[in-house]
């Protein structure tokens, strides 16, 4: 019955409207466009944007975004299908694993846990590649951890092979940082058993022929192809995420922690009380992994000077395992600790108004237009997106079912109200979605995504100006290399064919630079050029 919960709320919960809105860019849009210029052109092997090699990601989760799209087309569903498809086999892959470290009812709530919590939620229904890289990397960690427990050498062996292959598929999927996570958490682990669990000197090397079999796949057969240059490009952007803020992401030293705890609601909240306390568990190796693994995360991209939102991903992992830590121990007839209620409470009411209250901004804008000093802002909110008026009420059901579900844990029906609080919270997000989403996207990026939409097709060139986007590949659906693409000289060059704009309101300076362009349209906040080409080239 548990797995069958899992698996019919896994499909329910992801499958559903993946192409309700728009990709996002730069992240999502970057990466489906990188799957789809794989099938124009054929070559699946190299990884391209705007069909120039694009050194910052290794191809597997291009390959998988790929053969979804092949099966249903070039849209956003395909797009977002592995991200889902992984959400179901990771919601079932904690129940396995729950159920051999504890017990079936532990491995159920560890899946709860996953499923009714914000941001992994949000990434199964998203297309960016995190999901697919941590799962890698999760059950890479794991199976090296059955290894070195496992007493019988021949099984010990298979899961050292299994362990390396799968940090070797991490490494396939974003690059190194999977491999130095898994060394970093054996190292501090190693350290805190005093190195009783080593592994032997034979598993060492099966788990790196392993790894370097499923790595050597794409980078030997990259370097043997092309050289090294590819290769020295993607290890030289690794370096520089860690040293320099690229583009832009230099947050404050705490960011992580905070989208962590905020992002992470609820299970943040209910692995407060096992988070710092010293794990007493002798025989439980497993919870001391996970915190070593969590810290491991939170302090690595702390010090990495690139700070994006979903760099921490991979601790969502096993925080909810520490979380269903203290789930047991309510299950066990443990009293849930006042703190931890009224935390709930809190955060709960801070998300239920955040979700309240955005609609009802975004449909009477006049508070904010009044607020905001960015004109292409002011502009992209005076869309005329409909609202049906009742989309704030989601923000409100959500309150009452967090409400709910913390009434029932207080009266010590921990189940009831532990699924109540999860399923509250999968059930609104599904909603919002649905509801809100697509309608916010409409005033961030719907005015330029369906100008590129209106084109796509056409024998033309575009391109937004002075700003980077990688929504005019996607959404245009650029046919193939093409003559000129530098926006200099398609502004001011002879060119063979016409050329389209899109150019922020605040530009001042493109009318001036290119004086034979024709404005043709205007809205959120752009303003839509054309140019014709003159005469013979």
């Amino acid at each position: 019955m548990y797995l069958l919960v899992i698996f019919l709320s896994s499909i329910i919960f992801f499958i559903p409207n993946l192409g309700k809105v728009h990709l996002f860019d730069w992240d999502e849009i970057n990466f489906a466009e990188s799957a789809r210029e794989m099938i124009v052109t054929h070559n699946y092997h190299r990884v391209m944007i705007n069909f120039q090699p694009f050194w910052e990601k290794p191809p597997l989760f291009f390959w998988l975004q790929a053969i979804s799209m092949n099966m249903f087309g070039i849209n956003e569903f395909a797009a977002r299908l592995p991200n889902a498809v992984f959400g179901i086999i990771t919601l079932l892959t904690l129940y396995f694993i729950g159920k051999k470290e504890k017990n079936a009812q532990f491995g159920f709530f560890w899946a709860m846990c996953y499923l009714g919590t914000i941001l992994p939620y949000v990434y199964f229904k998203s297309g960016i590649i995190d999901p697919v890289f941590n799962y890698f990397i999760f059950l890479g960690i794991y199976f090296m951890f059955r290894a070195i427990k496992e007493p019988v050498m021949r099984r010990s062996m298979m899961y050292v092979a299994v362990a390396g292959t799968l940090i070797g598929l991490s490494n396939l999927t974003k690059g190194p940082v999977g491999l130095l996570m898994f060394l970093i958490t054996f190292a501090a682990w190693f350290i805190f058993t005093r190195f009783k669990n080593f592994p032997g000197i034979k598993k060492i090397l099966i788990f790196l022929v392993c790894f370097s079999v499923v790595t050597f796949f794409w980078f030997g057969a990259e370097v043997m192809a092309n050289g090294f240059w590819f290769l020295k490009e993607f290890l030289s952007y690794q370096v520089e995420l860690f040293r320099t803020p690229v583009a832009g992401h230099q947050e404050p030293i705490y960011y992580h922690f905070l989208v962590v705890f905020l992002g992470c609601f609820p299970i943040s909240v209910l692995a407060l009380p096992v988070l710092f306390r010293k794990n007493n568990e002798a025989t439980n190796q497993f919870s001391l992994v996970m915190k070593i693994l969590f810290w491991t995360v939170m302090i690595l991209f702390t010090i990495v000077t690139t700070k994006i939102v979903h760099y921490s991903s991979l601790s969502y992992l096993p925080l909810s395992f520490i979380a269903c830590l203290y789930i047991e121990k309510l299950l066990s007839g443990k009293k849930p600790a006042p703190y931890v209620l009224w935390i709930l409470a809190f955060t709960g009411f801070v998300f239920s108004f955040l979700l309240t209250a955005l609609p009802i901004a975004a449909e009477h804008p006049q508070w904010l237009i009044s607020k905001l000093k960015d004109p292409v802002a002011i502009a992209a909110l005076q869309l005329p997106v409909h609202w049906d008026g009742y989309e704030f009420m989601v923000g409100i059901f959500y309150f009452l079912g967090i409400i709910t579900g913390l009434v029932i844990i207080a009266r010590r029906k921990i189940q009831q109200g532990l699924l109540v609080l999860f399923y509250s919270t999968a059930i609104i997000l599904f909603f919002y979605l649905v509801m809100v989403v697509p309608k916010i996207e409409a005033y961030s990026q719907g005015t330029v995504i369906n100008f590129y939409k209106s084109i796509a097709g056409k024998d033309v060139y575009v391109t937004p100006v002075a700003f980077k986007s990688y929504a005019h590949y996607f959404y245009f659906e650029k046919p193939g290399p093409t003559r000129f693409n530098d926006e200099d000289s398609l502004m001011t060059g002879n060119i063979d064919k016409p050329a389209y704009f899109v150019v922020k309101i605040t530009n001042d300076k493109f009318d001036s630079t290119c004086k034979d362009c024709k404005l043709i349209s205007e809205g959120g906040g752009y303003r839509f050029y054309r140019r014709e080409p003159k005469g013979k080239m």
